[in-house]
């Protein structure tokens, strides 16, 4: 077991000095924002049936017999808390968004720099409502000094994130995620102090570029569902992933460059 652990461990940080290798270099300095960055995280489904969801107790039903037996869940109860998957137990049961049916999965995280697109930092975590806002600011903290901006979508629209990011030197261009019905009002954390500057609507617009790194990844990189199995293997094959998708842009930004 240590063994596997610790191949594990060396295999994450292989990648991630593949990941920084690729964006090393001088000739590269002109392609890359040092100042203005987006961040924002997508689901990938893990390589575990949603069978192997199995109360932690040892307790529930069993599937029909045979290699792939049904197994009826209506009237279950399922939670993270109570259940967990017999094929990788880091994959947890998650929806991201309303009538989207939940799965096992994890959140990939990307930071991209605004001025090409390209993907400066990345991380896989386990698959839970704060995830988002956490990896942010660990994404965020990794970031060159001086005047930053970072713009996310609404769902990073949180009181305790702006302010942490504000601590760091971080502007956040946050979409703002604010409503009033008859059964509640919400106030969003980012104001006219910040919403009146010009880079907000800029950065509100650059962020959306990040959705062209997700698809590559889903469709090309192998990420829509991983082949892997616990939370280090399937981080390391995201952050190569994210490699791959540099080393195929930077190419054809060099050239338009020349």
């Amino acid at each position: 077991m240590f063994t596997k652990n610790r191949d594990r461990l060396l295999e994450g940080e292989i990648a991630a000095k593949f990941f920084a290798a690729v964006l090393a270099g001088p000739e590269l300095e002109p392609l890359l924002s040092d100042e203005h960055f987006s961040v924002d995280g997508t689901l990938i489904q893990a390589w575990a049936s949603i069978k192997s969801f199995r109360p932690k107790d040892g307790g529930g039903a069993p599937p029909a017999p045979g290699r792939n037996g049904e197994r009826d869940f209506k009237g279950e109860k399922r939670s993270n808390e109570t259940h967990a998957s017999t094929s990788d137990a880091d994959a947890k049961l998650f929806r991201k968004g309303d009538g989207e049916a939940a799965r096992l999965c994890f959140i990939g995280h990307v930071l991209m720099e605004n001025r090409n697109g390209l993907a400066v930092g990345g991380v896989l975590t386990r698959a839970a409502g704060t995830a988002e806002a956490a990896a942010a600011l660990h994404l965020a903290q990794g970031l060159p000094p001086g005047p930053k901006t970072l713009g996310a979508d609404k769902g990073y629209d949180s009181r305790d994130l702006v302010m942490e990011l504000r601590e760091l030197g971080v502007t956040p261009h946050v979409a703002q995620n604010a409503y009033a019905t008859e059964r509640a009002t919400r106030r969003s954390a980012i104001d006219r102090r910040t919403t009146r500057h010009p880079g907000y609507a800029l950065s509100q617009k650059k962020r959306k570029r990040i959705e062209e790194i997700f698809g590559w990844l889903k469709s090309v990189g192998g990420c829509r569902q991983t082949k892997f199995r616990g939370l280090d293997r399937v981080g390391m094959a995201f952050t190569m992933a994210l490699a791959a998708y540099n080393l195929i842009r930077i190419p054809k930004l060099l050239a338009q460059a020349a």
